[in-house]
């Protein structure tokens, strides 16, 4: 059945490079993919897969020099973020589309108050004065879950343990009624019990917020849990995309499925050693021209070395970038 929810989001070809001392470095290969109101879309690699700088170069988060966007669309609400100016732009970071950063033990400045730092989203994009402001910051930490909240937007970050912290982080993101929230792995620094209460936060808030989210992880039982879809990101570049439910059972990229087979496996009678994916990430000190998975693909055929593959619907909501397709043998195979 056909999602007919709007798309609030629309990226095509984005495209981000570094300019460094040693050379250029290809971050982000030409990635496109959608965002429909309300609905959770999951972004999964490994580290240095380029999740974070794709989601950064939305916004213009990355300092330019060294990093500059080089193609690419980047529609939002009607508007094409890469052509509006940058006050318009500061509007809406924060404002339209929140943001939750990888770290909440460095994310939060630490010589200003907690209140300070959710009421100042709120006097800057919504115009509030500062009673009315503090008033919707305390009820911005009761709705994440931190109790007394008026007297703790008196507290400093170190006051706060770590999933306090990144409570306040959701807090502030969640300070302007953002239409999009995107989290940078929020979960990441946590301990397991911590984890689960976040997770179950952002569930409670999308449903009650309405809001479209970004999940950006490493953790493909996170995803399991709460996206409605997901792109899987190699090399800069979105490798395979699907609903959740379709990657899980029917994944068609051998990245996809080696990272699937290195979950641990419940149940059995036996346990199982953990799978590792074989080889190293490549360097990304060249634009992609072949797969850049090849060298760690045990299905890899003669064209992945030497044409890199464009992206292929196998169904109207799943697309894969490979040459191999199940049940073909490849050169490793035989």
């Amino acid at each position: 059945m056909q999602d007919a929810r709007a798309t609030i989001l629309d990226v095509a070809n984005l495209t981000t490079v570094f300019n460094t001392r040693d050379g250029m470095v290809y971050a982000v290969n030409n990635v496109s993919f959608s965002l429909k109101a309300g609905e959770l879309l999951g972004i999964v690699g490994e580290s240095g897969s380029g999740k974070s700088v794709t989601m950064m170069s939305l916004l213009k988060l990355l300092p330019s020099p060294p990093a500059e966007i080089t193609n690419g669309d980047i529609w939002f609400n009607g508007r094409q973020l890469r052509e509006v100016s940058d006050d318009e732009l500061r509007k809406v970071r924060g404002g339209e589309i929140g943001f939750i950063f990888q770290d909440p033990m460095t994310s939060l400045n630490p010589v200003f108050t907690v209140g300070f730092q959710i009421m100042e989203p709120l006097r800057l994009h919504m115009g509030l004065g500062k009673k009315a402001a503090r008033i919707r910051a305390a009820e911005l930490l009761e709705l994440v879950g931190i109790p007394d909240a008026m007297a703790r937007l008196r507290d400093y970050p170190h006051q706060f343990s770590g999933g306090m912290r990144q409570r306040v982080m959701i807090a502030i993101a969640l300070a302007c009624d953002p239409k999009v929230l995107i989290a940078d792995e929020p979960t990441t620094a946590l301990d397991v019990t911590i984890q689960a209460q976040i997770l179950e936060l952002i569930k409670e808030l999308r449903h009650k917020l309405g809001m479209a989210i970004i999940w950006i992880t490493h953790d493909l039982g996170v995803v399991a849990e709460i996206a409605d879809r997901v792109a899987v990101m190699y090399a800069g570049q979105i490798v395979e995309h699907a609903q959740v439910s379709e990657l899980f059972s029917n994944p068609l990229h051998p990245y996809t499925r080696a990272l699937l087979e290195t979950l641990p496996q419940m149940g059995g009678e036996r346990a199982q050693r953990l799978r590792s994916i074989d080889g190293q990430p490549p360097n990304l000190d060249h634009e992609p021209v072949s797969c850049e998975f090849a060298p760690r693909c045990k299905h890899v055929l003669s064209r992945c070395t030497q044409e890199n593959p464009k992206r292929r619907a196998v169904t109207p909501e799943h697309d894969v970038a490979c040459w191999w397709q199940p049940g073909q043998e490849g050169e490793k195979d035989a």
